[in-house]
């Protein structure tokens, strides 16, 4: 018998399974090594933003009218079987990316599937989330969901360091170690080894889930080809009401900005860092680690914060400390700090580097875990999917306007500091249209703790 306990457990492993994505792969392996591929820190930056960006719209399109088809159907577990398998494909196809010998087209397409896969998948998990629990405890479950995840990725990340990860200087890993299966460092395989490692750990770790996650039945249910043929209809429908379902409007508009941005600190924070700082991989890693402990520590207690004042003052607060943040890298290089000028080998650039690592991972974690119990508030219950393919169109509608306005900043002006400073205006987007969302949506409370018209 699956008890309530189990599925909850099997939802968390979702995000156990796919975090290695972002934390490894989009942030502090493989973004890092795009520098060492291409051979300059600013031509990264700007393939890595492209790419991210054209991802980024295709996610904006799709979503939307796949989520009206799972509420439909009813079905979201063959949907997340489907994108599984691009996230799986896509991650092994980063093998491929050998100095000297790779095809970029192919690297950054295997990219582009993986990361629409993983997007896809999460935008049909992240719907079950109100059938996990009651309304006045989805809040801890949404923050444990992220903090387990920020602990895979984590661990993930220092099994790479410590077993893979091989340090120019020495020879060896992390720890000491010689590679394993004996990864050469000159072709790179110990970076490259990055993308099978996270496909196999997807793969092993999403079984909890399809094991022990059940989708409810629901009535009126129909076949998906038949689903698919109303979707755009009911879509059409549901995007001409939307302005007038004025805080769910404007909670998708205001998570528009905000989740670009903070998806920018994330996909460009390693790859700043090896162009800035000079920092190698393995930095980079530790960098990394030292995130997604924060990240973790600090989901689980922005999830207690969560069901203890609302989502919205924990949105307010984050998004608050993350402007301040990205103002703070901004003054951060090998020369100075705040306006403090360093000697070539001090390590002050680098200290106050991990200081804002720890604080972007604290304020990430919170600020992902609040904002995906917040559209639980916005969503109606009886489109929960389609809404929450809103919620991925808001995400990524504008989610090239980041990646695109960074590649093209750093671009105009070859400066790396320079390039990340449309996060800032974006922040402050989203900070200003959190004004006008309500803490419990356009629905209100009933006692049993749902909503109603």
């Amino acid at each position: 018998m699956i008890t309530t306990r189990k599925r909850i457990w099997g939802w968390f492993f979702f995000d156990w399974a796919s975090q290695p994505y972002n934390t490894l792969i989009i942030t502090f392996i493989f973004a890092p090594f795009m520098k060492d591929l291409l051979g300059d820190g600013t031509a990264a930056q700007t393939v890595w933003g492209y790419g991210v960006g054209f991802a980024g719209i295709i996610i904006a399109l799709s979503s939307p009218f796949l989520g009206a088809i799972a509420d439909r159907s009813g079905r979201r577990i063959p949907f997340i079987w489907i994108f599984s398998a691009m996230y799986v494909i896509g991650a092994a196809g980063l093998w491929y990316a050998a100095p000297g010998s790779f095809s970029l087209t192919f690297v950054m397409t295997s990219f582009i599937i993986g990361l629409i896969g993983m997007e896809f998948a999460t935008t049909f998990t992240n719907a079950m989330l109100p059938d996990l629990a009651p309304r006045s405890e989805i809040g801890k479950v949404s923050g444990s969901g992220w903090a387990f995840g920020y602990l895979g990725g984590m661990l993930l990340l220092i099994v790479m360091l410590a077993l893979f990860q091989i340090n120019p200087d020495t020879g060896r890993t992390l720890v000491g170690l010689p590679p394993l299966f004996g990864l050469d460092l000159a072709a790179r395989e110990d970076t490259r080894i990055v993308g099978p490692l996270t496909a196999l750990w997807y793969a092993v770790f999403m079984i909890p889930f399809f094991l022990w996650v059940r989708e409810p039945h629901h009535a009126g249910a129909i076949p998906i080809r038949q689903a698919a043929r109303g979707a755009w209809p009911e879509l059409k429908s549901t995007l001409k009401t939307l302005p007038g379902q004025r805080s769910l409007f404007s909670y998708l508009l205001s998570s528009m900005f905000y989740r670009d941005a903070l998806n920018g600190i994330y996909t460009f924070g390693g790859i700043y860092a090896a162009g800035v700082l000079g920092w190698s991989i393995i930095q980079i890693g530790i960098f990394g680690i030292l995130g997604t402990i924060t990240g973790a520590i600090f989901a689980w207690l922005g999830g207690k914060a969560d069901d203890r004042f609302g989502p919205k003052p924990v949105i307010i607060a984050t998004v608050l400390l993350l402007t301040a943040v990205v103002v703070g890298v901004v003054f951060i290089s090998r020369t100075s700090v705040f306006g403090i000028a360093t000697g070539p080998d001090s390590a002050l650039p680098d200290i106050a580097f991990y200081v804002m690592g720890g604080l972007i991972g604290a304020g990430g974690g919170v600020l992902q875990s609040a904002s995906r119990t917040m559209m639980v508030r916005q969503a109606d219950p009886a489109k929960i999917t389609e809404h929450f393919g809103l919620y991925a169109l808001s995400g990524k509608a504008t989610a090239f306007i980041a990646p695109l306005s960074i590649g093209a900043m750093t671009q105009l002006t070859q400066s790396q500091s320079a390039g990340i400073t449309p996060i800032i205006v974006l922040f402050l987007i989203g900070l200003i249209l959190l004004g006008f969302v309500k803490a419990n949506g356009d629905h209100r409370p009933t006692p049993e703790g749902g909503t109603a018209p």
